[in-house]
């Protein structure tokens, strides 16, 4: 399978900041000590702090799977107490599973297919890009 980027958008409740970033910082500590396919897990909050973006990178699709398992509890947490407006941008191939997840989570999202650019993202290690390359051409 071919490695997957997203962008997950969210604003931060009124008053919710502190929350916010100690709940933040959960997910981030779940996703070091349980994810195996994880590449990238980067928030990044707007200077008057009510929103947040969060780059990630996963190996496959499956890497984003096995990251909504692990993260499922914390990440429920954060929208039930601090965050709303979830909304979520896909770069990388359309995958059956994940629409299903998607839909299952109410999530909104866009998804755009790699059309072209000057060289992999920075955001795979390029042994990466390798063997998931291998991994799908004929031998």
């Amino acid at each position: 399978m071919a490695p997957l980027e997203l962008s997950a958008h969210m604003t931060v409740r009124p008053g919710c900041l502190e929350g916010f970033k100690k709940q933040a910082a959960e997910l981030i500590r779940i996703t070091k000590e349980k994810d195996t396919h994880t590449l990238r897990y980067d928030w990044f909050l707007s200077l008057d702090g009510t929103e947040c973006e969060v780059r990630e990178a996963y190996t496959d699709p499956e890497g984003l799977i096995e990251h909504n398992r692990n993260i499922l509890e914390a990440r429920t947490k954060l929208f039930k107490d601090y965050a709303d407006d979830h909304f979520m941008t896909f770069y990388g191939e359309v995958s059956e599973p994940l629409l299903n997840l998607l839909k299952t989570h109410s999530v909104g999202h866009k998804w755009f297919s790699f059309l072209q650019g000057l060289e992999p993202s920075a955001a795979i290690p390029p042994q990466i890009l390798v063997a998931a390359r291998e991994a799908t051409q004929p031998v």
